[in-house]
């Protein structure tokens, strides 16, 4: 069937089998109190920038001529959450209270837009659309249309810190988003559609790592108002009782809103209560009595979708069902009919008499809130040239006094991997903030574990776009989880830029550790490197890839990161030990160039070379330091220059990046003709995608990941996916061979040899299970 057959509109749901002793746990209330015209002059602008690309105060009969060519936006959730935002105003002015309007139905931008233009923020940052008649025109004939606001939220909707798009991850960027701003609420409502998904699922435990003492509070809010796109939903095939029995288990107080015939009096009073019982939590809390397990409030707001708007159309019902979820009257533009209705519908909310609200404005979160890190100098905490470190480890050290420097402005967020990771360090001033654990119940603890990578990037992105700065590490193989969520984020940040009054918020940074190079123990599923794609997708703008070499480099590109502004921050390395290739200063040097040429593994500092060889990852690296090694005793006529790169973006063609090296600094480093190996961490095709637009590319071979695995020996990953000290020699005699005849002649015999060493460690592994003895060792040159 194309869409859900219903009986009437806003259908019931069954009754539950629970006990109605079960709504013992909901919240009633006396109510009284009221407000109408508000929400009248809204739903009209709402509905109007749908349908009207002209007489947008209907001062006189509709025609066909005044409708929009294509008719884009989503009514169904309108009234809803002009509803949210009248009541979050009135409450503003009753009580002071700082607020935020997190909207989960992004698809609702008609709304809010309305809502913002009635309270005169709009033109505050958009002048175009000024509180009168011309302003509001602008408004209602530009929605959806080119040059004009789009038909979701996006950061060209002033107050918002949330990209109305993909669904599912609200409610958890609220929670960020108060984090270590006490005084802050952010007013979330989430859809019923939205509900349905597995991140809003597990944000609902939000609030379990939400100290009252030091940071703000979330109010939800459950728009039940029963429809998707084509089907009922789950929670509004839910009675009161499974609602109930639901929340109450997740550890809220339960307030349902659904008396239609008095609902601004039922709403007004619920948010009052939710206030209340806010204030009640954190007053203990902040007393040095706080509550144990406190239960906070989520209010269910049950209304028809749709609501005010036509009851039928051409039969079927269009209130309380899914056919209000889009454009009621899809053919307005040319039925004379539904042109009728649309009249009438519009007409029912009498503009005329309305608009005459004054002003409240945005809150500095919403859009110019950064504050930067005081990030510590990092030399100081830098390893011996020649030691063999863990870089996350060191990292940790690092992390340990950015936490100390910065206790109100910088979170980690990570999915319960931290002491795998090795991150560990950070735990000694700070610890843990899960308010449910009576170990780390109220210490302030800077770090917020949850084993919900999606609800980490959702807090990461609230704490983030409220002005702070945050670290999302992660085993390497599941940062993809978020893939999608982190190209919504970076899709909100590039229409910030095109803003002139979103100012700058400082970087999401990702950690990606736990790779697939030294994934061998947990095995093939483990082992994926594809976020680093994800990222180079993206805007070049706001991409940032960064493979640092050692321990130093990875200092180093940690204080960039965590001082930088608006970019996507990737960051990979290996928790293992590894050797400290650079000092302090020369890794300060080589991350400020991206690249550079390694003359101690180079043959003549990398004069003159037959080939290039380059490592981009650390272990990778180690591979092209080793073959450079052994390609001193086998092959000694072959002169190699070794280069490494820790900063991906420079290898794109200039112009491409703003990192991107020009072609006189690419041949620089890389020549301008001699054969190139790369040895790259990620799947080949990245590398290839990004050197695309470079001269002479049929003068390069890659190698990387080749989607081969398993719980195997740290070697036999190198073996498997083509990285091997002897994979990158074979491709080093055979690049050098087309130019240097004294290695051309005995090509064959020493590609033949080094597969034959290939080989027998193979045969070594398979037989101990373990990799040969001295493979790790630190190579020599002579």
């Amino acid at each position: 069937m194309p869409g859900q057959v219903i009986a009437q509109p806003n259908p019931p749901p069954d009754p539950s089998q629970l006990s109605a002793a079960i709504l013992d746990y909901s919240v009633k209330l006396n109510i009284n109190g009221a407000i109408v015209e508000y929400r009248r002059a809204a739903n009209y602008i709402a509905a109007a920038m749908i349908f009207l690309k002209s007489d947008t105060l209907l001062t006189r009969k509709i025609t066909h001529d005044d409708i929009k060519p294509r008719l884009l936006g989503h009514w169904g959730t309108c009234p809803g959450l002009a509803l949210v935002y009248a009541h979050t105003n009135r409450l503003i002015r009753k009580t002071g209270m700082d607020a935020l309007y997190v909207v989960g139905p992004g698809h609702g931008a008609p709304a809010i837009l309305a809502c913002l233009w009635l309270e005169e923020s709009l033109a505050t940052f958009w002048p175009t659309n000024t509180r009168d008649k011309a302003g509001l025109h602008n408004l209602i004939s530009g929605f959806s249309a080119p040059g004009g606001f789009p038909s979701h939220i996006n950061a060209e909707t002033p107050g918002s810190i949330h990209e109305g798009g993909e669904l599912g991850y609200a409610l958890s960027v609220s929670f960020g988003a108060v984090m270590d701003k006490p005084d802050l609420v952010c007013i979330c409502v989430i859809g019923d559609g939205e509900a349905e998904t597995g991140p809003t699922a597990t944000a609902w435990h939000g609030y379990k790592y939400i100290d009252p003492a030091e940071s703000g509070a979330v109010l939800p809010i459950v728009h039940v108002n029963g429809f998707k796109i084509s089907e009922r939903t789950i929670y509004g095939t839910m009675d009161d009782r499974e609602m109930s029995a639901l929340f109450t288990g997740y550890g809220y107080q339960v307030r349902f809103v659904e008396d239609l015939e008095h609902i601004d009096e039922d709403l007004a009073a619920s948010m009052e209560w939710a206030l209340g019982e806010i204030r009640k939590i954190q007053k203990a809390a902040r007393s040095g009595n706080p509550i144990v397990k406190p239960r906070w409030p989520v209010l269910i707001l049950r209304t028809p979708k749709g609501w005010s708007g036509p009851k039928s159309v051409h039969g079927e019902y269009v209130e309380g069902s899914f056919h209000a979820h889009q454009v009621p009257l899809p053919e307005a533009k040319t039925d004379d009919g539904e042109l009728a209705q649309l009249e009438e519908w519009l007409r029912s909310y009498k503009p005329r008499e309305l608009f005459d609200e004054s002003g409240l404005g945005q809150r500095k979160e919403a859009y110019a809130a950064y504050t930067p890190l005081d990030v510590p100098e990092w030399m100081s905490l830098g390893v011996e040239k020649g030691s063999e470190q863990s870089c996350m480890k060191v990292v940790g050290e690092f992390l340990h006094e950015v936490v100390k420097e910065n206790p109100q402005t910088f979170r980690i967020f990570s999915p319960d991997e931290l002491v795998s990771n090795k991150l560990d360090a950070v735990l000694r001033h700070s610890g843990r903030n899960f308010q449910w654990d009576v170990a780390s119940r109220a210490s302030g603890g800077r770090v917020i574990e949850i084993l919900s990578e999606h609800t980490c990037q959702g807090m990461l992105q609230g704490y983030t776009l409220t002005g702070r700065t945050g670290l999302f590490p992660s085993y390497e193989a599941f940062l993809g989880i978020v893939h999608t969520m982190m190209v919504q984020y970076s899709k909100f940040v590039k229409m910030a830029h095109e803003t002139t009054w979103r100012q700058p918020v400082g970087s999401l940074n990702y950690l990606e550790t736990s790779t697939w190079a030294r994934q061998e123990h947990n095995g093939f599923s483990h082992q994926n490197p594809s976020f680093i794609g994800a990222v180079l997708d993206l805007k070049p703008a706001l991409a940032r890839v960064y493979l640092p070499p050692d321990a130093n480099c990875f200092l180093s590109t940690m204080a960039h990161c965590l001082r930088s502004k608006d970019y996507i921050n990737l960051m990979v390395g290996s928790k293992q030990p590894t050797p400290v290739w650079l000092s302090p200063e020369e890794a300060d040097k080589h991350c400020i160039a991206g690249a550079s040429i390694w003359k101690f593994a180079s043959v003549d500092d990398g004069m003159d070379p037959d080939v290039v060889l380059v490592g981009i990852g650390v272990e990778v690296t180690f591979e092209v330091i080793a073959a450079a090694a052994l390609l001193r005793k086998l092959v000694p006529a072959l002169r190699v220059r070794v280069v490494n790169v820790t900063d991906l973006m420079i290898l794109g063609p200039f112009g491409s990046h703003p990192h991107a090296l020009s072609d006189a600094s690419f041949a620089s480093l890389f020549t301008r003709d001699r054969p190139i190996h790369f040895n790259y961490h990620g799947y080949p095709n990245e590398l290839k995608s990004l050197l695309f637009g470079r001269q002479n590319l049929d003068r390069i071979s890659i190698e990387g990941y080749r989607e081969e695995g398993t719980t195997t020996s740290p070697f036999s990953m190198m073996l498997l996916n083509h990285t091997s000290r002897f994979h990158v020699a074979t491709a080093a005699v055979r690049g050098a061979a087309t130019r240097n005849a004294r290695v051309e002649v005995d090509a064959h015999a020493r590609i033949s040899e080094i597969m034959h060493l290939a080989q027998k460690s193979k045969e070594y592994v398979r037989e101990h299970g373990a990799d040969p003895a001295g493979t790790f060792d630190v190579p020599v040159f002579d």
